[in-house]
């Protein structure tokens, strides 16, 4: 009775010794995000006060030597490249979840899931490297000059897609099993079931796994860097070159002064933002899905 006591008594303190380690953790990463928080907001301060917010979209362009900074430009080729890439990739991510856990038999299911894992977990600049040397030539020889908006789109629609389709099909694997017993019930045939109960019910986990995508989508660099063509324009059609924030902050930083680098800053506090309320709105959605489905 006593070694029961103490094993009691044992495992009760590992219990609170992981939660308050897992609460110094977690007080640690939000430390580190509030850190960096300040610095974006320190080190763009100077050219918010001498430049004024209005001045990343009214000026005429954008020429730093000439104390000229505008924005909008990368503001619309990043918007426009994400845009592109997650109408791609949300489609294709739902469809392929929805394959994956219903319709793929199990060594197809599988075999389809890891090689989507493995696609999730491949490096930004492969994929950079790959859409340089094949796509890129490839929409060359369809409508020059090759790095362009469409080159962005679809490097991005390739990176994003394993994320949102991982995403959705956890989503999916949480419906509780009693909604499917229900729908079969009643006699829905399977396409029947996943249009009209099992879909509607997972719609939070669909989003958040779309706004997840569109979170990474804002903050690549690397791959949309190396196949976009990297001018300053706002795009006009699907084969113009464009530069994103993020392509524009990694090629200037390195020699930028002044106002140039502090103007950096505010771009890459603009991108921070955006990032930061897709996330939220994901994690917002993922919390409303899980108590629907313990309710």
């Amino acid at each position: 009775m006593i070694s029961f006591s103490n094993n009691i008594s044992s495992q009760f303190l590992s219990d609170r010794v992981l939660l308050w380690s897992l609460r110094f953790f977690a007080l640690i990463a939000g430390c580190l995000l509030f850190l960096i928080v300040i610095f974006l907001i320190h080190e763009a301060w100077p050219a918010v006060q001498q430049l004024g917010i209005t001045s990343f979209f009214t000026d005429d362009a954008w020429y730093p030597t000439e104390s000229l900074y505008l924005l909008t430009p990368m503001l619309w080729g990043t918007f426009l490249a994400t845009l592109g890439a997650v109408i791609l990739a949300a489609p294709i991510g739902i469809l392929s979840a929805v394959f994956i856990h219903y319709y793929a038999p199990s060594l197809l299911a599988i075999t389809y899931r890891r090689l989507i894992e493995l696609l999730a977990g491949i490096p930004s600049v492969v994929f950079g490297l790959w859409g340089l040397v094949v796509l890129v030539p490839l929409i060359a020889s369809w409508q020059p000059p090759g790095p362009s908006l469409l080159a962005g789109i679809l490097i991005l629609f390739l990176m994003i897609l394993p994320t949102i389709t991982l995403v959705i099909h956890s989503s999916l694997a949480h419906i509780p099993i009693a909604y499917i017993h229900n729908a079969t019930a009643l006699g829905l045939g399977r396409w029947s079931m996943i249009r009209k109960v099992i879909l509607p019910s997972a719609k939070s986990g669909i989003f958040t796994g779309i706004f997840l995508g569109v979170a990474r989508a804002l903050g690549e660099t690397m791959a949309i860097l190396m196949v976009c063509g990297n001018v300053v324009q706002t795009p006009s059609d699907l084969f113009d070159p464009i530069r994103t924030l993020t392509a524009n902050i990694a090629l200037e930083m390195a020699y930028a002064l002044g106002n140039h680098r502090s103007t950096l800053f505010v771009s890459g506090l603009m991108l921070m933002a955006m990032i930061v309320i897709f996330v939220l709105m994901a994690e917002r959605l993922r919390y409303r899905e899980t108590n629907a489905h313990a309710n």
